[in-house]
């Protein structure tokens, strides 16, 4: 694992710093010399299971942004998250992402986001101890557990995927 400190003095990177600061949970984001902007990019910067990357993706469900937050290796599925979201869900481009967010594609987190936004864990990220969200940009790491996941965004955890691998199974 090569971690730096190229881009900690970013806009983006120190929102999440302050934000996180307050739950008082030693959470800890990393700065990586190699993009993180993919599952399979930051798994191999951090050295774990595609699984364990826990990838934001931005959807819109009637004008509303939510986001979904699941393991690396699975894929959302579109049925289940209208069911829970209340609507049809469009996936949103990266330029609607930055707009929505306040993070570039690739850097999307979670957190300290510009307005409130209805967030949704998936299921498949408890089969980790520990797993790994971006932290504002594209070469960053925050490892955290589902449980302070969910305490620092308020999101919901749900079955939203549909699987593919049994990598990290138990």
């Amino acid at each position: 694992m090569s971690v730096c400190t190229v881009n900690e003095n970013s806009e983006a990177f120190q929102r999440v710093m302050a934000y996180l600061a307050p739950f008082n949970l030693g959470l800890t984001p990393k700065l990586f010399d190699v993009s993180t902007a993919s599952a399979e990019l930051a798994a191999q910067a951090v050295g774990v299971p595609v699984g364990a990357i826990a990838k934001t993706i931005c959807f819109e469900v009637k004008g509303h942004p939510v986001l979904v937050v699941t393991s690396g290796d699975v894929r959302v599925d579109q049925k289940k998250l209208k069911t829970l979201a209340g609507g049809k869900a469009k996936f949103v481009q990266p330029e609607k992402a930055l707009e929505l967010t306040g993070y570039p594609a690739g850097g999307v987190c979670p957190f300290a986001l510009p307005s409130t936004v209805r967030i949704f864990i998936d299921e498949s990220l408890q089969r980790f101890p520990v797993v790994y969200v971006a932290a504002g940009t594209a070469n960053s790491a925050l490892p955290i557990t589902v449980e302070q996941l969910q305490v620092t965004t308020g999101g919901e955890v749900a079955d939203l995927t549909e699987w593919h691998s049994t990598e990290g199974l138990i």
